[in-house]
């Protein structure tokens, strides 16, 4: 049996290695979202690549199916920064945790508006923001099963 000092050095340790994990990650981040659409291409190329891809295993339209793909991707960028969100800082609510994702997003959408080849839209915050909490429930989930049973 864990008692609650054998914890505490473990989560500090994970609350210090996640605060340090967030500026490389926030780092790729703006690379990824802030950089010009033809040098992002570069980047984010693959989840073209995967549409076309499975678009075209399935007999399906490459459009829609590119703009799934894009969403769904859109999500798991942010997945990390749930994560990192949440372990980084413990004491934060899942409702703090998920609004900062919210206005990370927001943040970027609006920088965004600036950069003549990006397109803001909606959906990115709306995928950015399910994405941090998909992350957040990956930290949350295991703790909420170890304190029911």
């Amino acid at each position: 049996m864990t008692t609650s000092s054998d914890t505490t050095p473990r989560r500090l340790r994970w609350t210090v290695i996640a605060r340090v994990a967030l500026v490389p990650y926030l780092v790729a981040l703006a690379l990824v979202v802030f950089l010009p659409a033809r040098d992002a291409g570069r980047v984010t190329g693959i989840v073209g690549w995967a549409a076309d891809l499975v678009a075209a295993w399935l007999g399906l339209a490459r459009e829609p199916t590119g703009v799934v793909f894009e969403f769904l991707a859109n999500i798991l960028l942010f997945v990390p920064f749930g994560v990192l969100l949440a372990l980084a800082a413990p004491r934060w609510s899942p409702l703090v945790v998920i609004s900062a994702g919210c206005l990370l997003s927001v943040a970027i959408e609006v920088v965004q508006l600036g950069i003549p080849s990006r397109v803001s839209a909606l959906s990115d915050v709306i995928a950015n923001t399910t994405g941090t909490a998909l992350g957040l429930l990956v930290i949350a989930l295991p703790r909420i099963r170890s304190t029911t049973g």
